[in-house]
């Protein structure tokens, strides 16, 4: 298939600037995978769907204040730096801007004095690998430090500053490490939770890591030479056997988000089963593509020509996905991070 198969017309207006005042507002769009019969609802009346012994597979991963403003310590010369992966303790790959003023050995001053960092590596892709230090008065980590001196890392297509950046985190977020939401949980409210798990439904937590790679383009033709960005994932052993019972009884592993889709899928792609892992993934999911794990999947509405609209076409068949996208459109709902959502069962 081509990446141009994936495209749809998608007019501006319909892409959301701002959440909802209340998560689970948002409109819910289910779609049936068998016979791609579609149903208009409200994100509350998700519950309706699931059933007693299935396991909602949740994102837990936090996103992080990554994008950071200084001066380079020689001259004074603005920088930007937007954190993208950990690699080690207080090594990351990040992306700068002007790139030019990032050279290998060049250090960089911000908040103040609070964080330091110097450009150790220079990559192919254009990012940089650079070593950080901060003061005792910036914080016990590059975390706390962040906290103080970053900004939230919103999407190149929300133009509107966000006032509570908690409502770009997820209710259950706990582990810091993405650089972008996993947006189909920014849906779920601590109560809907509750109701859920009231009436017998299971909640398995797993952590993927949001890279911008999950986001960038495809520019190639042909959708099998696109190559993904790696992204570090973890399963503990409690939401594994979650899992393995839940598929031993017969029931379905419901999927939040294309992150909790790739992380349980990843498991079975590199250890043969579903098991206990961490590690670090480059699944690229697209039609054609034999689902170890994932019974059904809630997400959002995703761009033109992504990987996130061919994992979905992979799992709901493309046609049904290309026409659930066209009466999206035609019904007015609201696209992206802050918009919509989609069950797939």
């Amino acid at each position: 298939m081509n990446t141009s198969d994936f495209n749809y017309e998608l007019p501006q207006e319909l892409i959301a600037q701002r959440p909802l005042e209340r998560r689970d507002a948002s409109r819910l769009m289910h779609l049936d995978r068998k016979t791609g019969e579609i149903e208009h609802k409200t994100f509350a009346d998700i519950i309706d769907y699931l059933n007693e012994g299935d396991t909602l597979i949740l994102n837990d991963s936090r996103v992080i204040p990554a994008r950071i403003y200084g001066v380079k310590d020689d001259n004074g010369t603005p920088i930007e730096f937007l954190l993208l992966t950990q690699k080690e303790n207080d090594v990351w790959e990040i992306l700068c801007k002007p790139g030019k003023k990032a050279k290998v050995g060049v250090s960089f001053t911000f908040g103040d004095g609070l964080l330091h960092a110097v450009i150790t590596d220079v990559l192919d892709n254009g990012g940089r690998i650079c070593k950080f230090e901060y003061s005792r008065e910036g914080g016990e980590n590059i975390f706390s430090v962040l906290e103080k001196i970053g900004e939230m890392p919103l999407p190149h297509y929300i133009h509107e500053k966000l006032t509570d950046s908690e409502r770009y985190q997820t209710v259950y977020s706990r582990e810091n490490g993405s650089v972008a939401a996993p947006t189909a949980g920014l849906h779920f409210t601590n109560e809907l939770l509750e109701k859920i798990r009231a009436k017998g439904v299971n909640i398995g937590y797993v952590t993927l890591h949001v890279g911008l790679g999950t986001f960038r383009p495809v520019k190639v033709r042909d959708i099998t030479k696109h190559e993904m960005h790696s992204e570090h994932y973890e399963i503990s052993e409690q939401t594994a056997k979650l899992i393995n019972d839940t598929k031993a009884a017969h029931k379905r592993v419901i999927c939040v988000g294309t992150t909790s889709c790739r992380t349980v899928e990843s498991a079975v792609k590199y250890h043969g089963k579903m098991c206990a892992c961490d590690g670090w993934t480059s699944i690229f999911i697209y039609p054609g593509y034999e689902f170890q794990v994932m019974d059904g999947l809630i997400t959002n509405f995703h761009l033109p020509e992504s990987t996130l609209i061919m994992l979905v076409s992979a799992f709901a068949g493309y046609e049904n996905t290309m026409n659930a996208y066209k009466c999206a459109v035609e019904n007015r709902y609201r696209f992206f991070s802050f918009g919509d959502s989609m069950c797939i069962l």
